[in-house]
């Protein structure tokens, strides 16, 4: 006659899966889960391992080791010559008796007061999806070539690129020697790689040049409207954020005298203002310099697209002007790839070792593999020519969506540049961009609005429209699935 299996009077048992393998984890898991939430109480005698290795049909080993596990967490006692319990373990709070129905209805607790700003800013700094008219989309035939490719295999391979110990925060020499001799040539910004720190992009330029010159307290200028990434380091700073109108000229000094007197620190992008494109003129961009000077403070120069011109010759850089007290932030997301998460910092002298120690706090350096191979990549003169080879082909991108807009949709008005990635096309009176963004996001489309770019009250409306990552024809026929949304929500086509 057989024997009969042994039957377990175990509730915990009831969860486990035989179907789904690895019976020692699954035991493991529900038994431990048991026993912190009370439902096994301190003292409880469990089976001996050959009577539960029975029941659950599993080698005897497989029990061993799961009690033997639980008992190095301390969930349970085994004493030689006696049965294994529960351990005492602390009283759990017994949770309110409409959230009894299992360990997935547990109360969840309510996270920090100070959690609530930084859940803001993922929301705010969220990246759109890959479809027109997403912003720094650098893909198809505006993505890094053949000679990336290659250079990427061979430098990789290399002994000096392999994974090693840490790297200098400042980042790997190579690669600040070439972006050095690359903004003397390109933007007039004189320094050596000493000056040069790598940073994660711009935006952790941002973070870092925040954390260096302000306080919490202190007061910054910043444009009207601004990036969002740069209020939102501002904001978690605790720094006073005074907001400069944004002209046909760009960010007015003028304005900024008369609205704080003890701000010290304007952050500003001249090159191609984010969001409108205006730059900043040469006579403002002097009064800036006289400015700081003055008033023994700083200017933060985010150059983030200046190489993306289409026409004319770019402004000189406010640090080619003026360096002594200039912050200059480059980066290489919007001209390779912002994947690589790779950008610089040129601090004057007299901040080098400051802003060092604010990056090394962030991290012990960026991965070094990328580092090598962008430096290889400028030194033998392939960054310039994919420079001259994209900035043609966004050139045609953008003329095919400024030429669809006036013959689908000539009731925007879009805003003069020639600089980027992007361009802003401002609505008509009473048009509300941000239900409009919505409508356009439920067709396909990806939109930013504007208004909630500014400060002041009444914002202008207004929309971001990113023409880097797609073709001509994509272009096209995303406008015509504009003109149906703007039809669908009542905006005038003309």
């Amino acid at each position: 006659m057989p024997r009969r299996q042994p039957v377990i009077d175990l509730p915990a048992l009831s969860v486990i899966d035989r179907s789904e393998g690895a019976i020692g984890r699954q035991l493991t898991d529900t038994l431990r889960n048991a026993i912190s939430r009370g439902e096994m109480t301190a003292g409880e005698r469990l089976p001996s391992t050959r009577a539960l290795a029975q029941a659950l049909g599993v080698s005897r080993g497989t029990i061993t080791e799961a009690y033997a596990q639980l008992v190095a967490e301390g969930c349970l006692d085994a004493k030689a010559g006696s049965s294994t319990r529960v351990a005492r373990m602390p009283v759990p709070t017994p949770l309110p008796a409409r959230r009894r129905a299992g360990p997935a209805s547990e109360e969840a607790p309510a996270p920090p007061a100070c959690a609530a700003s930084y859940a803001a800013f993922a929301t705010r700094l969220m990246p759109m999806p890959s479809i027109p008219f997403s912003v720094a989309v650098p893909e198809g035939a505006v993505a890094m070539d053949d000679h990336w490719r290659r250079l990427s295999h061979r430098v990789r391979q290399s002994q000096g690129a392999q994974p090693a110990g840490y790297g200098d925060p400042r980042g790997l020499l190579a690669l600040r020697e070439q972006v050095a001799a690359y903004v003397r040539k390109a933007r007039d910004v004189h320094c050596g790689p000493e000056n040069i720190v790598i940073t994660e992009g711009a935006q952790q330029g941002l973070f870092i040049s925040a954390r260096v010159l302000l306080a919490p307290g202190d007061a910054a200028l910043a444009e009207d409207p601004a990036y969002p990434g740069l209020i939102a380091v501002l904001e978690e700073r605790g720094i006073e954020v005074v907001r400069v109108p944004v002209d046909n000229q760009g960010f007015d000094i003028a304005r900024a005298h008369e609205a704080c007197r003890r701000a010290t620190v304007a952050f500003v992008t001249p090159s191609h203002q984010y969001p409108t494109g205006v730059p900043l003129s040469m006579p403002r961009r002097l009064a800036l310099l006289e400015w700081a000077r003055t008033r023994q403070g700083w200017i933060v120069e985010d150059d983030y697209d200046s190489e993306l011109r289409y026409a004319g010759y770019p402004f000189p850089a406010i640090h080619g002007l003026g360096g002594s007290r200039v912050i200059y932030l480059g980066t290489f997301s919007k001209l390779l790839a912002p994947s690589l998460r790779l950008g610089y910092v040129v601090a004057p002298d007299c901040l080098v070792d400051a802003i060092v120690g604010a990056r090394a706090l962030l991290g012990r350096g960026s991965p070094l593999g990328e580092q090598h191979v962008i430096a290889a990549y400028m030194k033998e003169g392939h960054f310039e020519a994919h420079i001259r080879r994209i900035r043609g082909i966004y050139a045609q991108r953008r003329k095919a969506l400024t030429d669809a807009l006036a013959a689908d949709l000539p009731a925007l008005q879009v805003q003069p540049a020639s600089l980027g990635m992007h361009i802003i096309a401002w609505l008509p009176e009473g048009m509300d961009d941000v239900k409009l963004a919505q409508a356009a996001a439920l067709e396909g489309i990806a939109l930013r609005a504007l208004s909630p770019l500014f400060a002041a009250r009444p914002p202008r409306q207004g929309l971001i429209l990113g023409f880097g990552g797609f073709g001509e024809a994509e272009i096209k026929a995303a406008v015509s699935r504009l003109r149906q949304v703007f039809v669908a929500n009542g905006v005038p086509l003309r």
